[in-house]
């Protein structure tokens, strides 16, 4: 089988470098997804039941029912805390169970009261508590709207397209036929009464006494339409492979109409821009985790990962719409303004068009039930934080895992192993992680070590942490079937594995030859496979290895698209409906495992290839196998930029390219992008040419390592803001619209990005550029470029030439970013090395910013270990002030210099440390309170006095001059360069975690 297996891998991997899309389905190839596109809008069968309508404190139910078939369906309205409302859709009495998605939700979401506003026999309105927001829902055809005033914010079911394939019996069954002939029994005896109430009725016609006659008739019935089978709705073929389909069809579908917005975005993972296009001309965009081999550009194929969140933004609110399906599931957009020109658009406002924007929204899962949650903002952060209340935050890495990581498939053993560490230290580039994939293993053998290419692992990991750095090694979800092979031996006596439709093992092929699939959907199976990572069932390990999840889709060779069939059995459930969870418990299930190996004490690093909602909980993901083009590196932004919408910050593409080999100049434009994302990590394919930094000529490698070097002395921004994107749920790379929400210009921009909301990024993505564009957003806004601090307004199109050497990136005026300028060979090195303090001052001469430390690796900071300042400049006062004076911590690390931009020249500059706070002076109303407390308790009576005198003051420290007593004062040395107006501070040396302040006079 090996060997078969081999050579048909090697013509596929040596033939074109391209998908061959043949291998993935089309919506007219989707049976489901065919009959429910062939529906047309405004046809809807479904009615609400008004008298069926129950609330209690928690909920609202009413049942649905279908006028074509008379199935009903039970609708469940919640209104939840956080401004959101979910909606579920279920079989009031279904045949047997639907498949509800478990374990993405972080708790049951707590809900608040609903209560009924008004009702008639067309419908019901509610009340949802929050600035005149409503739910109307309409009788016949069903239809709901949210309303706020008297704007209709979202419509569900508005365009008639509510479809709900109820689980039934097929027709040549046993089963069906003995039903079936119960029925012809109870058919004929209504026939029969049927018959004797048209005579009765005519009796009583004739008779004088009419009262008789409603009774009489109404014993007659309407019989059930008959369904029409339609092709693929009980058995499904693609190309040789055949879906059993025992359930039947039971797909579900709803609409959405947006009024008022045009920009829609989310739905990852799809190589495609920013923003979503519409779908009439061409497929939907499709939602089902697959193993594509040099995905395409520009198209709503399914890639490996699929979190189905959309959200939908104008310069009045963002909104969001979470799909809570895990089946395969299609995503059809349309708007009435498509296609317009810009000119088109000032016509019908010249014109008077009254047209309002609308886009709509469609969508289409084979199984399970409707399960959506609407997330109402009305900002971009609300609906961060509502997602984020839903399915969790970004889980805080260690700090290690944001420097850079090496890796190719494949290092050939542990000489080159350390050849390559060493390289690194010979052309002094800085790296954290080097990456072995398959051919490590003993045989795809996961968890084991080739015994001559790999024997002693524990020397090549200690050589690696006596400099401070780490290995990641790949595991795969996929298992050799050999019956002297430990893991796979426990999986099949445990019974953990897939099953196929009869009942035994599911066995497929991927990289070890014949495979068995472990069922991570079983929690038993989840902890057995973390209780593989522990120290002695890992052989090999030790504490500075961490892993990698590929494949885990999961990718099945010789199966339909690619990946297991449908009809494989989960336990209870088929496949089919819990597919996209797959790569999410492979994901929990080793991150567990890292975890529980420390006891609990250290932070792990897990990568996945395959995601779903809720994956950002477990660690980090990457765009996948992509190619050594141009294209692919300008892609690299907007897909990175949706999967942060959507809670998934750790995200990162590889570095020059998986497939093909880079030019040089790619190369190095590559390096420059990937490092001002948050993954970074350079990946290539087993059949390129070696990559390493320093292969290319010794002027790509300067080029090389002074970018690389940058990313390392911006980790302490870059740690901050995971721990931000920890508490929060906001994401790390931000698209520009996400912080200026009410600039149009900025809603469609996805070749720049910000990082925070201090840092924008331009990267060089054209081959032989001489020059870029950059769009410097906020009208009130000053942006100074990071490399030579010229200042530059806000809401403008900046041409900037570029070398070889350029990446543009610009300080945002007013923030205040903590650096790291002495890189060493790795981040642990840098651990106590000083921070040096970038002040951009606004155009009010103001700066804000904050610095936060922990040890860097473990959860203690979730006991209050760590150190979080905030800085804050005004008034030609620069201070440090805890914002945790009940978190512990200590470091060595101190401030040995400030680089103040936008500066004036002061006559000098006074530090004062540990001392007593004497006067603060309210800036709005130049308002003076005496404050004899401490320096670490002024914030919150700050605060108090500062909001009781001037409410807009709104709790904005950076607006306060501090004027200190008993405090040990001394003059600092500075330089300052009239040219580009920065003022540098010289050897303050105050500690990082003490309070001080700086005058400049």
């Amino acid at each position: 089988m090996v060997p078969v297996l081999v050579v048909w891998l090697a013509l596929c991997l040596s033939g074109t470098w391209a998908v061959d899309r043949s291998n993935f389905k089309t919506c007219d190839q989707s049976s489901f997804c065919k009959r429910q596109r062939a529906l047309k809008p405004g046809e809807s069968p479904y009615r609400a039941l008004l008298e069926t309508m129950e609330l209690t404190n928690t909920r609202l139910t009413l049942q649905l029912i279908n006028d074509n078939n008379k199935v009903r369906l039970l609708l469940e309205l919640y209104r939840l805390q956080g401004n959101m409302t979910r909606v579920k859709i279920n079989e009031l009495k279904p045949l047997k169970p639907r498949y509800e998605v478990p374990d993405v939700l972080v708790r049951e979401p707590p809900t608040e009261p609903l209560s009924v506003l008004s009702q008639d026999e067309n419908g019901v309105v509610l009340s949802l508590g929050v600035e005149s927001q409503r739910v109307i829902v309409s009788a016949q055809p069903f239809r709901l709207d949210i309303v706020e005033g008297h704007n209709v914010l979202m419509s569900l079911n508005s365009r008639g397209l509510l479809a709900f394939e109820h689980l039934r019996m097929r027709k040549d069954t046993f089963s069906y036929k003995v039903t079936s002939t119960v029925a012809s029994l109870w058919d004929n005896i209504k026939r029969v009464f049927s018959s004797l109430s048209v005579h009765l009725c005519s009796a009583f016609m004739s008779s004088s006494d009419m009262t008789c006659v409603p009774l009489v008739c109404t014993l007659q019935t309407t019989k059930e339409e008959e369904e029409k089978v339609e092709e693929g709705m009980w058995e499904e073929t693609f190309k040789s492979h055949s879906d059993s389909k025992p359930n039947g069809p039971s797909a579900v579908s709803l609409d959405f109409s947006l009024p008022g917005v045009e920009h829609v975005y989310g739905i990852p993972e799809h190589a495609d821009t920013l923003r979503l296009k519409t779908t009439d001309n061409g497929d939907p965009y499709r939602l089902y985790n697959l193993d594509v081999f040099q995905y395409e550009l520009y198209n709503p194929m399914a890639l490996y990962g699929a979190v189905p969140v959309m959200l939908a933004h104008n310069t009045q609110r963002t909104t969001g719409i979470f799909w809570l399906n895990a089946a395969e599931t299609w995503v059809d957009i349309s708007s009435n303004t498509a296609g317009k020109t810009v000119f088109g658009k000032m016509l019908d406002y010249v014109q008077g068009s009254s047209e309002t924007p609308q886009t709509d929204v469609r969508w289409i899962s084979e199984s399970g039930i409707i399960d959506v949650f609407i997330m109402l903002g009305p900002t971009p952060k609300d609906i961060f934080s509502q997602y984020a209340s839903l399915t969790g935050t970004q889980s805080f890495p260690p700090l290690s895992s944001l420097g850079y990581h090496q890796c190719r498939w494949n290092y050939n053993d542990q000489e080159d192993v350390r050849s390559v560490d060493a390289g690194f230290d010979e052309h002094d580039i800085p790296y954290d992680f080097i990456w072995l994939d398959i051919e490590h293993t003993d045989g795809k053998r996961y968890f084991t070590w080739d015994p001559h290419k790999f024997a002693s692992p524990k020397d090549m990991l200690q050589g690696l942490k006596d400099k401070k750095r780490n290995m990641v090694a790949i595991v795969d979800p996929h298992i050799k079937v050999d019956s002297n092979y430990k893991i796979h031996n426990e999986i099949r006596s445990r019974g953990f594995y897939v099953k196929n439709k009869d009942g035994g093992d599911y066995e497929g092929w991927c990289w070890p030859g014949n495979a068995g699939y472990p069922d991570f959907t079983q929690p038993d199976m989840r902890a057995w496979w973390a209780s593989m990572f522990s120290y002695d069932q890992y052989e090999g390990s030790m504490d500075n290895l961490y892993t990698w999840n590929d494949m885990n889709e999961p990718s099945v060779f010789n199966g339909p698209e690619v990946t297991m069939h449908k009809d494989a059995v989960h336990g209870s459930w088929e496949h089919r409906d819990v597919h996209n969870l797959y790569g999410l418990y492979v994901h929990r299930a080793t991150m567990e495992g890292l975890i529980q190996r420390s006891g609990g004490v250290e932070r792990p690093f897990v990568l996945t290839r395959a995601f779903f909602a809720g994956s950002q909980r477990y660690g980090a993901v990457w765009t996948g196998d992509n190619a050594a083009e141009w294209d692919h590196l300008k892609i690299s932004i907007p897909m990175c930029l949706s999967l942060g919408l959507v809670g998934i910050s750790f995200c990162g593409a590889d570095v020059g390219g998986f497939f093909k080999s880079p030019s040089p100049e790619l190369l190095v434009r590559w390096y420059q992008t990937g490092a001002y994302q948050p993954f970074f990590r350079a990946h290539a394919h087993l059949d390129t040419p070696r990559r390493e930094p320093w292969l290319f000529g010794p002027e790509n490698t300067a080029l090389i390592r002074e970018v690389i070097r940058q990313r390392y002395t911006f980790l302490p921004y870059w740690y901050q803001l995971f721990y931000h994107a920890y508490r929060t749920g906001e994401p790390v790379m931000r698209a520009l619209w996400v912080e200026y929400p009410q600039d149009p210009a900025t809603f469609a921009v996805d070749d720049e990005f910000l990082i925070g909301r201090d840092l924008l990024v331009h990267p060089v993505t054209e081959e032989g550029a001489r020059g870029v564009t950059a769009f410097l957003p906020g009208k009130e806004e000053v942006w100074f470029d990071i490399h030579t601090f010229q200042k530059h307004n806000g809401a403008q199109n900046l041409y900037i030439p570029v070398t070889m050497s350029s990446i543009p990136v610009f300080q945002r005026g007013g923030s205040i970013i903590p650096r790291k300028l002495r890189v060493r060979r790795s981040s642990a090195c840098m651990e106590h090395d000083p921070y040096t303090l970038f002040v951009a001052l606004n155009t009010r001469r103001t700066a804000e910013g904050e610095l936060y430390i922990d040890d860097g690796h473990t959860f203690n900071f979730d006991n209050k270990e760590f150190i979080h300042r905030r800085l804050f400049f005004s008034n030609n006062v620069l201070s440090s002030v805890n914002v945790a004076p009940e978190a512990q911590f200590t470091t060595k690390s101190w401030i040995e210099r400030v680089v103040i931009l936008g500066a004036s020249k002061p006559r000098k500059v006074t530090l004062i440390t540990a001392g007593k706070l004497k006067t603060a002076v309210c800036n709005k109303e130049n308002k003076v309170f005496n404050v004899g407390c401490s320096f670490q308790v002024v914030l919150s009576v700050l605060h108090e006095q500062c909001l009781k005198e001037a409410p807009v003051f709104r709790v904005k420290i950076y607006f306060a001059l501090f004027l200190f007593a008993d405090g040990h004062k001394s003059q600092l040395d500075f330089d300052f360069d009239a040219s580009v107006s920065v003022l540098t501070i010289r050897k303050p040396s105050m500690n990082a975690g003490e309070d001080w302040s700086m005058a400049l006079q």
